[in-house]
């Protein structure tokens, strides 16, 4: 299968795997790009050093393309994209903020950008600025979310930019690939899923978790404007009782501070974000990286042949 992003970052297949801070380590970007999609670093809020090994690790593991993702709201997001630059990354995906700025940069060393976004109006002003392409994030995605659908998200910008849209929010199989290019897109993100994978370092209790989710666990908490969705536990509940007793936005910051974390690398489920996509309850196994895009992709196939039957 190949769509207008393939030749555009030099991939085999239209995927890209989400850049979920601190899961989306050199390990499961190198395994992702290896099998043909775009591996994605997830800088987060880590320091320009702890990045730069992870790029290097990524090189050390195989030659094929991948990303980072730069966190704008990042104490450490000039100096990550300064790393990003002087090690010449082919991609770069931004969220949380415009990457306006630092195009300039990025683009004399040869980084394709594709921000995230979840409106028609930022994706408009990042056309204009120059980036290569953009990422339309639906809410049923896993960590930071809007408010719109990938299923109504996807289409809009679409129509209303000239460049390749990639559609990510609820997509874990190859139904979703193909739903997502009758919307217009010209490929994938995925992020859940890549976290239920053999190469995926984040702690097995965090990927027990993503086996267990019921259709309605992966639910959204947190101050206002900086909401997102994990699967419900203690500290769900924690933000729950804090909502309802109007606590301050500075009140529910301090709750989440370190959760991610205390999550993906302590396996504290309980006490922890659990960061996850609404399709964490269509999740049922771990497999390699390999064998997820590999049948994404047959099953994407299956499904388009099966709607062309119909005519």
């Amino acid at each position: 299968m190949r769509t207008p992003v393939n030749d555009l970052v030099g991939i085999k297949y239209p995927i890209f795997q989400g850049g979920m801070a601190w899961v989306a380590t050199g390990e499961l970007a190198a395994a992702v790009s290896k099998a043909g999609g775009l591996g994605i670093i997830g800088a987060g809020n880590a320091p320009a050093d702890v990045v730069r090994e992870e790029i290097k690790k990524v090189k050390s593991l195989t030659s094929n393309p991948f990303g980072v993702n730069v966190y704008y709201m990042s104490p450490f997001v000039d100096e990550v994209i300064q790393v990003v630059a002087e090690e010449k990354v082919p991609v770069v995906t931004t969220g949380a903020g415009n990457p306006g700025k630092h195009l300039p940069l990025l683009k004399e060393n040869g980084c394709l950008v594709f921000p995230v976004v979840a409106s028609v109006a930022l994706a408009k002003r990042l056309e204009r600025q120059g980036v290569d392409g953009l990422i339309a994030e639906g809410t049923e995605c896993g960590g930071h979310v809007g408010e719109l659908t990938t299923m109504v998200l996807v289409p809009q910008i679409v129509d209303a930019v000239d460049i390749p849209v990639i559609a990510a929010g609820g997509i874990c199989d190859g139904r979703g690939v193909a739903a997502a290019l009758s919307l217009g897109a010209v490929g994938v993100q995925v992020g859940t899923r890549f976290i239920a994978c053999d190469e995926c370092q984040c702690s097995p209790e965090y990927k027990k978790a993503i086996l267990r989710a019921k259709e309605r666990d992966a639910v959204v908490s947190g101050p206002k404007g900086h909401k997102v969705r994990s699967l419900k536990n203690k500290l769900t509940k924690q933000y729950e009782k804090l909502a309802r007793n109007n606590a301050s936005f500075e009140e529910m910051e301090k709750l989440g501070e370190g959760a991610l974390r205390r999550a993906v690398k302590e396996g504290d489920i309980d006490n922890g974000s659990v960061m996850a996509g609404q399709v964490a309850a269509m999740i049922t196994e771990i497999k390699p990286a390999k064998d997820i895009i590999e049948e994404m992709m047959q099953e994407a196939e299956e499904v388009i042949s099966r709607l062309n039957s119909f005519k």
